[in-house]
């Protein structure tokens, strides 16, 4: 994720106040199912791909609650220096948006992404970083912001964003049409994830549980178990 966007999307949250409650809540329903579905015991090697140069409560949380931080790596666009400081036991690497990550092919166990795919910038860009995660590492856990979620994660307009002319209606009105742009931000549905996921992925709601309008979605591949994949 382009660091002006994420420190936008952390602006607008906030650390303190509902908001950045209700993200910490989310994170910590995201890790859980990470850990459910993943099942890392200690010698488990992780990649986290497009982590946060913003530290804050929520920002990087599994990086603040896996209890086996020196078998984590982590890249991001940024030079990474907030993100060493904090978690000067994790390797961090900078990479480049849109080209090949810097590892070898299943060079790790599990490589994971938060809030990243809704802002490779299009659909072909979308199955080129999914399938990326798949050949550096055996399994892929990625969480995106659901659409369907009451309130658009980003620009914090409720409701609008539910169809595309009222989100382009409430961003103009708002003066937030950075977020109109597809290189800026793609809107997740499980229907557009499913389109990007191999078959025998699994795919579910997960954050803040709502039901259909849960705040995130997850994509999990397991290479091993689905060797079609």
């Amino acid at each position: 994720m382009p660091e002006t966007i994420d420190t936008e999307y952390y602006e607008v949250v906030g650390e303190t106040g509902l908001a950045g409650k209700l993200l910490l809540k989310a994170r910590e329903r995201m890790a859980a199912d990470f850990m459910a579905l993943v099942a890392p015991d200690a010698s488990t090697t992780i990649l986290d791909v497009g982590v946060s140069d913003v530290q804050m409560r929520g920002a990087n949380h599994l990086e603040s609650v896996y209890p086996h931080k020196a078998r984590m790596n982590a890249c991001g666009l940024g030079a990474g220096a907030e993100f060493r400081k904090a978690f000067p036991e994790i390797a961090y690497t900078q990479i480049v948006p849109n080209e090949p990550l810097p590892f070898g092919d299943k060079a790790f166990d599990v490589a994971v992404a938060n809030a990243v795919l809704e802002h490779v910038g299009s659909t072909e860009k979308q199955r080129a970083f999914v399938s990326e995660l798949m050949r550096v590492a055996h399994k892929v856990f990625l969480t995106v912001p659901h659409r369907y979620f009451p309130v658009e994660h980003h620009t914090a307009i409720p409701v609008l964003h539910f169809s595309d002319p009222t989100f382009r209606l409430g961003c103009r009105l708002l003066k937030k049409e950075r977020w109109l742009r597809e290189d800026n931000l793609i809107l997740m549905t499980q229907s557009r994830l499913r389109a990007l996921a191999p078959t025998g992925a699994k795919i579910g709601r997960t954050g803040l549980p709502l039901g259909p309008f849960s705040s995130n979605l997850y994509l999990f591949i397991d290479q091993e178990n689905h060797r079609s994949l």
